[in-house]
């Protein structure tokens, strides 16, 4: 048995299948229904998130200006377009944010000035995504690695050393943990600042000590789970045939981890990296508290308790958008990674 028939999950020849053209077409048929898939749910989401908005009893204008004279908060329900059907709101809201206009903050249309939703919301979004990537960028390398030597020493004193940490933050909350990091970095060792402070404009990359506690707190947490998730993938890999076949052979223990452990292995850690980092987008809001961290979860908490109708609105659709953006792109390395699954999808 020939090295190519051992490792499953690599291609045939592209002679055998009738060239690259044939090839690529199950590809695009698999993202074009993906694509589609993703523009349904993305509406679906719209649908729900704005009447969820819409069916909180009373009016931003009676909510922001308290006993006001009626008549003025009628004026300006009608001015917001309170007084139309929700049908019609709707399709007004969706249309503007198609063309890329999220409107005008409702609180501050109440106050009588005007600020567009993107020009609050561009600075919180920038910050979370910055958070994300960096936490991602550590998150992949240390989950795999951690994840494949656990697997792979299953029973052993490194296996138990990985799972016994992993188990112990799994068990913390995200506010436990960057409790314990302000408590030892911050407040005993004086090394780090306890709150991630910004100025208006300020990135922060340029600030990189307000980085250290939330990125820790964030990997630690989700690295846990992708941790045991991929050790358990490890060891299921581990005991099929092909990597059986292929010791056999006589094939290096290190060859074997490289071209068939770790390669089918990663193919179902794509989804698992996939819904962590949705977390890291919209499940962050613990964190960005702990730190004072001016991120979108922290500027949703802002606008659901001034009762920000159209900001809530904003941030919600985002937050759905980069979630099924993340699913669509995570369906498709999968498909890149397992080939034989473009005609079964």
């Amino acid at each position: 048995m020939t090295d190519s028939v051992i490792q499953h999950s690599e291609e045939a020849p592209a002679s055998a299948r009738g060239g690259p053209r044939r090839r690529s077409r199950p590809l695009a048929r698999f993202i074009a229904r993906r694509f589609a898939t993703a523009i349904v749910t993305l509406l679906v989401a719209s649908i729900v998130i704005f009447i969820g908005t819409s069916v909180v009893p009373g009016s931003p204008a009676a909510s922001v200006l308290g006993r006001a004279d009626p008549e003025q908060i009628a004026r300006i329900d009608r001015e917001l377009g309170y007084d139309d059907a929700v049908p019609t709101r709707y399709l007004n809201w969706l249309g503007g944010a198609v063309r890329g206009d999220l409107g005008e903050s409702t609180v501050a249309t109440v106050q009588g000035t005007q600020s567009a939703i993107w020009g609050i919301i561009r600075e919180p979004l920038r910050n979370s995504v910055v958070l994300a990537l960096i936490t991602m960028l550590l998150l992949v390398p240390l989950s795999l690695l951690l994840g494949v030597l656990a697997g792979v020493a299953s029973g052993r004193w490194p296996d138990h050393l990985i799972s016994t940490g992993t188990q112990v933050l799994v068990a913390l909350p995200e506010f436990v943990v960057g409790s314990v990091l302000v408590a030892v970095f911050a407040v005993s060792l004086d090394a780090l600042p306890s709150v991630s402070l910004l100025a208006p404009g300020d990135s922060p990359l340029a600030h990189p000590d307000i980085l250290v506690l939330p990125v820790l707190t964030l990997l630690s947490v989700s690295a846990a789970w992708t941790i045991r998730l991929i050790r358990i993938g490890t060891i299921e890999v581990l005991k099929t045939d092909y990597v059986q076949m292929a010791r056999l052979q006589g094939i290096s223990e290190r060859k074997v981890l490289r071209r068939y452990v770790v390669r089918n292995a990663l193919a179902p850690s794509v989804q698992i990296f996939a819904l962590t980092f949705q977390y890291l987008f919209g499940g962050v809001i613990l964190t960005e508290a702990v730190f004072n961290y001016p991120g979108l979860g922290k500027q949703l908490v802002t606008a659901v308790l001034s009762n920000d109708d159209t900001q809530v609105q904003a941030i919600a659709l985002i937050l759905a958008a980069i979630y099924i953006l993340i699913n669509l792109l995570a369906d498709v390395l999968i498909v890149l990674l397992v080939p034989k699954l473009r005609t079964q999808s």
